[in-house]
């Protein structure tokens, strides 16, 4: 094996840096971030008020609603409705906000490695 193919180019020769930096590519990261990150700490919070209530907060955790359903039960299932909400609304917001702008991005990369 002689020569390094870490510094060859990639074929096509599309500047992967400067696609990055493209206000486009810029703007995706934006919308991804300002979805995501905002949900992510929602979530987190919430998960670990479950678990602070469930270790610190046994008697609460443990009153009953109705019959042997407990608030600890119906807070522990929430957990799982929640994760599934969260996903339905991130798969919409990204095919509303995030996928029509990765598929613009896309197509000029492809123009680009095209013309190459």
């Amino acid at each position: 094996m002689s020569g390094s193919s870490t510094d060859a180019s990639p074929p096509g020769g599309v500047d992967y840096i400067a696609v990055e930096q493209s206000a486009s590519f810029v703007e995706l990261k934006r919308r991804h971030r300002s979805f995501v990150w905002p949900l992510t700490i929602a979530f987190l919070v919430w998960y670990f008020a479950y678990v602070l209530l469930s270790s610190f907060a046994a008697e609460f955790m443990g009153t009953r609603v109705w019959g042997d359903i407990t608030i600890g039960l119906l807070l522990g299932l929430g957990q799982f409705v929640t994760t599934f909400a969260i996903t339905m609304a991130y798969v919409s917001y990204a095919n509303r906000r995030v996928d029509p702008l990765s598929a613009e991005i896309r197509g000029e990369l492809e123009k680009q490695e095209a013309k190459a």
